[in-house]
This record gives structure tokens, sequence and C-alpha cells, in this order.
């Protein structure tokens, strides 16, 4: 008997080793050279200003090196001027913090694998949402926009828009804009003044292996009145209106199938369909408005359509 226990112990034990040392042990991963585990494993640090994603650019999502879990959005990254990637928020559910083993600061890791990705400081009024993840960059790989598919919707103000699109799981990124005009790079201020034809319409960029087209288009139907004809809620005017652009056939058919369903429900729909035309990004204070001022829509809210 003495000996099975010591024996179990010892395997407990080997375990155990086995399963810290995942970026080595563990098949699943990805597999790690010498700098990038002495990071995530062993909690290291990278020179600052040395990491090749201190300066990078671009829409997309920057996902965890060792398991590939989705950690960052492109949107909330910043330049701090601290020398390493800086993010002032994290995917829902996807970093974790924990006590720092110098007892002063938190750390954070990947909430899947436990990998080190660095430290998160607040207070230090870099942007609105007052946080700053600092992160080495071997901890973290970039996927781009290339492999995403995008969608335009207008449903009213593109405020709330956005903000219901951002928290769909497959959803890239959602960004404010004007599409349906005859005015280039039309200014916010010009879109008020309802003489520029343009609607104010979000961008939302999405992993079609994670969510579909249909999923998108029914959201739009649920976020929003789609039978108000003059605007969106308290917001009157055209650049309000309720639309979604797209060119292409399969999508239409996908619309046109949805809209029937809510039709056949008794919904009288003030929803256009438009071509496809250019969209122009919206003032950088417009977007993730919401989201930058911990608050809620004030004219969206989910209904239940489907």
């Amino acid at each position: 008997m003495k000996v099975f226990i010591f024996l179990a112990s010892i395997f407990l034990i080997i375990t155990t080793i086995f399963s810290n040392d995942k970026g080595i042990k563990n098949m699943s991963y990805n597999e790690l050279n010498q700098e990038e585990q002495r990071v995530i494993l062993h909690k290291g640090t990278e020179a600052p200003y040395s990491g090749k994603f201190y300066e990078h650019k671009g829409d997309g999502i920057y996902t965890c090196r060792q398991c590939n879990t989705e950690l960052y959005k492109s949107n909330t990254k910043f330049n701090s001027g601290c020398g390493w990637p800086s993010f002032d928020d994290n995917i829902d559910g996807a970093v974790k913090r924990v006590p720092d083993a110098d007892g002063r600061r938190v750390e954070i890791v990947c909430a899947s694998c436990g990998g080190h990705l660095g430290h998160v400081f607040e207070g230090e009024q870099f942007t609105a949402n007052n946080t700053r993840h600092c992160v080495n960059s071997v901890s973290i790989d970039f996927k781009g926009t290339d492999s995403y598919k995008k969608a335009y919707f207008a449903a009213g103000c593109f405020w709330g828009v956005e903000y219901h699109f951002e928290t769909l799981p497959g959803v890239v990124s959602a960004v404010s804009g004007y599409m349906g005009g005859h005015t280039e790079n039309p200014t916010y201020e010009q879109i008020c003044s309802k003489t520029t034809g343009h609607l104010e319409v979000v961008e939302v960029s999405y992993d079609p292996k994670i969510v579909n087209y249909e999923t998108l288009v029914k959201l739009f139907f649920e976020i929003h009145d789609p039978e108000q004809p003059n605007g969106q809620g308290p917001d009157i005017g055209p650049q309000y209106l309720s639309a979604i652009f797209t060119s292409k056939k399969d999508e239409r058919e996908v619309i046109k199938k949805l809209a029937n369903e809510l039709t056949n429900k008794g919904y009288n729909l003030a929803t256009k369909l438009h071509e496809d035309t250019v969209f122009y990004k919206a003032e950088d204070y417009h977007q993730d408005y919401y989201q930058r001022r911990n608050q809620q829509p004030y004219c969206h809210a989910y209904t239940k359509r489907f």
C-alpha cells in the first residue's frame, strides 16, 4: 500500500510539472522559442522599445502567442510611450489579473493558458478607460482583418449600434462612420446639417468562422426599431434612418429572407437596402463612445424578434 501511495505521489508531481510547463509539454499549444519561454513561462520581460508590436498599427486582433486565444482588439491599443505595447481594455474574460510576486504590481496572464503577458496599471489618465495593459510583444501575435469580412449597418446614432455589435462573439471591430451621401470626406458637423445625404453607419469586421452574416443582420433588426421611418428614438433626421448597405447577392438574399420573416410577424419595416458605397470613418471621438465612458446606449436596446 505504501509503495502504491509513493508511486501515486510521484505521478502527481510529474503531472503537475508537465502541466505547468505548458508551452513545452502540451502539444496543443504553439511551440515557443527560448525568448518566448523566458517571458511567457518564466515571467520575464523583454527590453523596452524592442518588441515588434510596440509601434505596430493595423485593424485586427492581438492573440496569445502560446494558445491563440483572442486577447485585445486593435482599437484598444494606444501609444503610452512606455516602451511596450499598451492596451486600455481586453476582450471580456480573456485576460486574468493576479498579484505579482514583487507584492506591488498586478500581473496579467492569458485566462486560457496562464501565459505571462505583462502588468496592468490604473489611474495614469492616458485614455478615458484610465487603464494600461503593458504587454510584452513576444507574448502576443496579431491577426489582421484580411481574413475577416465587413458588413455595414445604419440604425440611428452609430454610438449605440457600435456598442451592441462589439458584444457579439466573432466581431473583430465596429467602427462608426458615414455612407450613402454625395460629399467626399464629410465631417460630423456637415452630417448634422442634413445636407450631405449620408447616414450614420457602423462598419462591422467579423470572423466568418465564428459568426455568419445572418446572425449580424438578426442583431441589427433587434437592437433598434426597424419600423421607425424618420430616425431612431429621439434622434430624428435623414442621417438616422434604418438601412443596410451591401452589393453582394447572397447577403441581399439573407436580408430579404429575414425581412420577410418580420413582415409575416406583423412588422411594418422602414429599413432600406442600399448598394455599397464609400465608407468614411467618423472622427476619433465618436469611436467606442459608450465603452470609453462606461455608459449604456440611450436609444438602443435589445428586443428579441426572431
